[in-house]
């Protein structure tokens, strides 16, 4: 793995990454793709099972399309939970936010830790991410279109693989302002 340097601690890193939904037009190059992995399958794993797969979507009508698709399935899973929809039903949103990098972390494996390790996968993934000045955010909301069979198809992953957390990668469009907070929940000490 190529050395990064960056001038902040892991700790300025995990207080500076965002979910990011603004990006601008610039190209996520391939070698910062694999460095981007490199730092998520250096997460722990329960088991050491290293259960994931990647998937890279960087077509950005193959992404509108998916998106498209994914639209009418969000919504009814908003309106199932009791959620409003509104500004998911205008016609030029897009679920993936018109980020140009798609990476699907999956598994073809199953088990009581295979979610919990592809998520931990993620989390490295999204701090070398903010490390190295990239923008990033876990759209839930395409999961279920994702897992459809004739969507996987499209993308060529196999059928016996899931889809465990699609992440969006770009260059932020100016700055995306901290979510607040809570402080720690401690139930004992």
């Amino acid at each position: 793995m190529r050395n990064m340097h960056t001038e902040m601690t892991i700790f300025e890193v995990i207080l500076a990454r965002r979910s990011v939904r603004n990006f601008t037009s610039q190209a996520v190059g391939l070698d910062i793709i694999r460095i981007l992995l490199e730092a998520a399958v250096h997460a722990p794993t329960v088991l050491h099972d290293e259960p994931w797969a990647f998937a890279i979507i960087r077509d950005k009508q193959q992404l509108k399309d998916i998106s498209d698709s994914a639209k009418p399935m969000f919504i009814h899973e908003l309106g199932e939970a009791g959620h409003a929809t509104d500004h998911v039903t205008k016609p030029d949103f897009n679920i993936f936010h018109n980020a140009n990098t798609l990476i699907l972390i999956c598994s073809e494996q199953t088990g009581p830790f295979i979610v919990a390790n592809c998520w931990l996968a993620a989390e490295n993934l999204m701090l070398a991410a903010c490390a190295m000045k990239l923008g990033s955010c876990v759209i839930g909301a395409a999961l279920t279109a994702l897992n459809k069979s004739e969507i996987k198809h499209k993308l060529n992953i196999p059928d016996k693989f899931s889809v465990i957390v699609p992440i969006i990668v770009g260059y932020p469009d100016g700055d995306t302002p901290p979510s607040p907070r809570r402080k720690p929940f401690i139930l004992t000490c």
